[in-house]
Formats: C-alpha cells, structure tokens, sequence
C-alpha cells in the first residue's frame, strides 16, 4: 500500500522502474560478497586480498589507457595513404606472434616488476582495438565520406562530427574483448614474472589447493562480469546512439 501511495503522489515512483536499480545493485553486490566469503574460507585478511585485486585493477587499467590510446591512433594510421597499405599486413602478423615466447627476456632485461606485467598486458589488449577500428573505417559508407571530404570541413570537426563517431563504436567493442584477453593475460603474466602482488600472487600462493583455486577464479570472474554489466556495456550502447 505505501509503495502504491508513492506511485501516485510522486511522478518519478510512478514511471520509475526498479529492476535496472535492483540488478545494478546485485551485480556490485555479489562481487562483493564473495571476496569476503572467500578472505574467510582461505583464512586471508579481507584487506590483504583487496590489496591484490587493486593491484591487478591498476596494472590492467593503466595498460587499457595505453593501449586505448596507441591502439586507436594507429588505427587511423593504417587506415590512410600507402603506409598504411604497408603496415597493415606488418601488425597483422605481429598479432600473431606468441608474446609470452618474449616474455622470459623482458623479465631478465627489465626485472620481476609491474612495467613488465603493464607491456604484455598493452601487446594483449591492442590487438582487437587496432583491427576492429580498421574494419569500421575500411567499411565505412564510401558517399558520406565523400560527402564529408568534398565539404572541407576543419579538422577539428572531421574528428568531432564524422571519425570519432564512426570508429567510436568499433573501439568499445574492441575493448571489450581486448579487456577479455587482458584478463586472461593479467593472471598467466603475474603467475609467470612471480610479483610479490597481485592476483597471480594470490594464485601462486594457493596453487596446491584446487578448490580454493576454483573459488578464487569464481570470484575473479565475478569482478570481470561487473565491470563489464557496470562499465562496457552501457559504454557500448552509449556509442552506437551517438553514432546512429
């Protein structure tokens, strides 16, 4: 009856509906209650174990930025003029080279540290940003572009009005699955170069117990999943409404 009262006194009860606000809440919420559940059945400090998760958090976010950032702006260099003609099939095959076989000489040239995680996390995650991005613009409609080109519009809204909105939409999805592969590689690196940090220290440190190594991949995967509901997928909504 109070709920009832509220839908007819106040117009936002009213036309509000709270399913979205309910699962954005359950998404953060299992996260969460997991990694307590977890710091108690291992018999690890709750602060301990988000120290970790922070960690790999940071080191996977500051290689996304990079990434983001080369990823896309050699995209749209791949995508003009004959050295873009060139390069193209050159990144195409160092996509295709096993980092990993490189990195046991990052790890003696640089040491056991986060730079060396960072780099083979940027090799991961820019792949799917540089191809998918290349693909939007190779497949772009050839008369608005024409169109675009022969208006001679300044450089600032070319970018503004016509590139960033075409290629937006392309570099999300992109993301996602480079952030996807990152994760993957995130763990397999920080278990590899054996930082005293981190989620591949924690999993290092619990190899010899498989159901807590079960338990802690169920809760990394609930982390990855709520950053993807909470972060990527409105993110990659938001992008194709201002791109229609």
């Amino acid at each position: 009856m109070a709920h009832e009262h509220l839908r007819a006194q106040y117009p936002f009860f009213r036309h509000t509906s709270w399913w979205p606000v309910l699962g954005g809440a359950l998404v953060i919420a299992v996260p969460l209650a997991l990694v307590w559940s977890f710091s108690q059945i291992a018999h690890i400090s709750l602060g301990q174990l988000s120290a970790d998760l922070g960690v790999s958090l940071f080191r996977i976010a500051v290689a996304y930025c990079i990434a983001a950032m080369l990823g896309w702006l050699a995209a749209l260099l791949l995508t003009h003029g004959k050295l873009g003609d060139f390069l193209l099939p050159v990144f195409d095959l160092l996509q295709s080279l096993p980092a990993f076989a490189i990195l046991p000489l990052a790890i003696i040239y640089l040491g056991r540290t986060s730079f060396v995680v960072i780099i083979f996390l940027v090799i991961e995650i820019i792949w799917p940003i540089i191809f998918t991005v290349v693909s939007a613009v190779k497949h772009a409609d050839r008369d608005i572009e024409g169109a675009v080109t022969m208006s001679q519009v300044r450089r600032a809204d070319y970018w503004r009005y016509y590139l960033i909105p075409l290629t937006l939409p392309a570099f999300i999805t992109g993301s996602v699955i480079g952030m996807g592969e990152g994760w993957e590689a995130l763990i397999a690196t920080e278990i590899i170069v054996m930082t005293p940090n981190g989620v591949g220290a924690f999993f290092n440190a619990v190899a010899e117990y498989p159901l807590l190594t079960t338990f802690g991949i169920l809760v990394v995967l609930s982390v990855v999943f709520a950053i993807n509901k909470l972060i990527w997928l409105p993110l990659l909504n938001w992008s194709h409404r201002i791109s229609a």
